[in-house]
């Protein structure tokens, strides 16, 4: 949208509305984004150039400015700006009315057997005997200890082949060790490249770390090769984000020879790259991740969120190198100091006695039958993955993703519109669906039936309320 179209939006919503004018600038900016006539990232005129072209004062607009930034609706950056802020369109989809069943969050499903709640209390009680309560309740070695990363090592050995304990950390969470590696290997104003849609975590840390996000269009099996090499050209960027493993939202899964093809480019750029690998221990046969493939250059976090439970709180960092290994411990202990002793000691536990494999294999049988109930009833013609957790819902062309989105909430049915996902561009008219967060198969099948339901209905073109 032009600077001229804005401006002449917002004079409207100043000429027809009845309170003080810098709520009537609020309103406007936010009606702007909701109409997608402002996308989040997208840059606002100065201050000064507003207050003169809608006729007021330049308190006036400081004043609308500070509120809506208040409002999470936009945030400004010392010599670069203000912007609509990541995160400001989702305020329409997620205030429609408390939903009935809630589809919105990747969750493993929780297993029948093993029986986690009787394995928590017996192994819990295992340690309290064997550990001293102070030791479990106190802080820990920033990182992890000797043994803890050994075993996270041999968790991963699948995946990434055997790798240098003292390369591994474990991390509270995978967001902890995105935001590690974000923050250490670039600085505000730097770019970095991704999927055109991409998991918002990724764009939080952007966000807060002043960065700027580049998307790039994917195909089946991920980042195209060509454009990705055009996009490091051009953009120069110091960092690569890539989920190769059913990615999210779009369940792209890169073969071996995808994964070759964007080292190759990444290396000839000399551009290091964060492999974010949440899904792959899912899958039935696993693929090598781009660690493995090229140890030298990528940072790997892989999270036992999604393969065990986001309860526990761990992840595990994989760096080139001892001296990169220091660095990032560095940054974690910035960032979030270090992990819980208890949760630690559990999942260590876990992966020594086998508990942790028995659970793995239980959640994967389990979203495999999820995902065949979800083909079943939504049919073919959305991204699906066998092994995956989620769905990346095509809708029909008179649903737009926020009205589909927000009409299901309506409906008692919560899922995840694609602005949520879109680094730029326009969202596409998708949703994804959760399928871990259904407490059954049969509140899943239930909650599926609803949603193909939802999507042959034909909306009026008046969805929105309007008095």
């Amino acid at each position: 949208m032009s600077t001229a179209e804005l401006i002449s939006n917002w004079k409207h919503h100043i000429e027809h509305g009845s309170g003080p004018i810098y709520l009537s600038i609020i309103d406007a900016l936010a009606d702007s984004i909701r109409r997608g006539l402002l996308h989040e990232g997208d840059r606002l005129p100065p201050q000064r150039q507003l207050a003169a072209a809608l006729g007021t004062d330049l308190t006036t607009v400081t004043r609308a400015f500070s509120e809506a930034r208040r409002r999470g609706l936009i945030e400004a950056t010392v010599g670069r700006g203000t912007f609509v802020k990541v995160g400001a369109t989702e305020t329409r989809w997620r205030h429609t009315g408390r939903a009935i069943v809630d589809l919105t969050m990747n969750l493993p499903p929780i297993p029948e057997e093993p029986a986690l709640g009787q394995l928590i209390q017996a192994d819990m009680t295992y340690l309290l005997r064997k550990q001293e309560l102070s030791g479990l309740l106190s802080y820990r070695v920033t990182g992890g200890s000797t043994e803890e990363r050994r075993l996270a090592a041999r968790w991963m050995e699948p995946l990434l082949g055997q790798r240098n304990e003292d390369e591994v950390l474990v991390v509270p969470g995978a967001q902890a060790a995105i935001a590690a590696v974000v923050s250490t290997l670039t600085t505000p104003g730097d770019t970095i490249i991704t999927d055109r849609f991409t998991y918002p975590g990724i764009r939080s840390a952007a966000a807060q770390f002043h960065l700027m996000l580049k998307g790039i269009d994917s195909d089946l099996e991920g980042m195209v090769p060509d454009q990705f090499d055009q996009a490091c050209r051009r953009h120069r960027p110091q960092l690569i984000y890539c989920m190769p493993t059913i990615q999210n939202p779009s369940t792209a899964t890169m073969s071996p020879e995808r994964r070759e093809a964007i080292l190759a480019i990444a290396r000839a750029h000399q551009i290091p790259i964060l492999e974010d690998d949440p899904y792959g221990l899912l899958l039935r046969d696993g693929l090598p991740a781009m660690a493995r493939l090229d140890p030298a250059h990528v940072f790997y976090v892989s999270t036992l969120a999604k393969v065990l439970s986001p309860g526990l709180r761990q992840a595990f960092l994989v760096v080139p190198g001892v001296d990169m290994a220091h660095r990032m411990s560095s940054a974690i202990r910035a960032l979030s100091l270090t992990n819980s002793g208890l949760m630690t000691s559990l999942v260590a536990r876990w992966m020594q006695n086998g508990s942790a494999a028995s659970i793995l294999a239980a959640i994967q049988t389990e979203l495999r039958a999820r995902q065949k109930i979800a083909r079943d009833i939504l049919g073919n013609g959305h991204c699906m993955h066998p092994d995956g957790p989620h769905v990346w819902l095509r809708l029909p062309d008179w649903w737009g993703s926020v009205d589909f989105v927000s009409y299901a909430r309506r409906q008692g049915l919560a899922l995840v519109p694609s602005n949520v996902f879109t680094v730029e561009g326009e969202p596409p008219q998708r949703a994804r669906i959760a399928l871990g967060s259904a407490t059954s198969r049969e509140s899943l099948a239930v909650s599926l039936r609803g949603v193909s339901d939802l999507l042959r209905h034909k909306r009026s073109p008046g969805f929105d309320d309007i008095v």
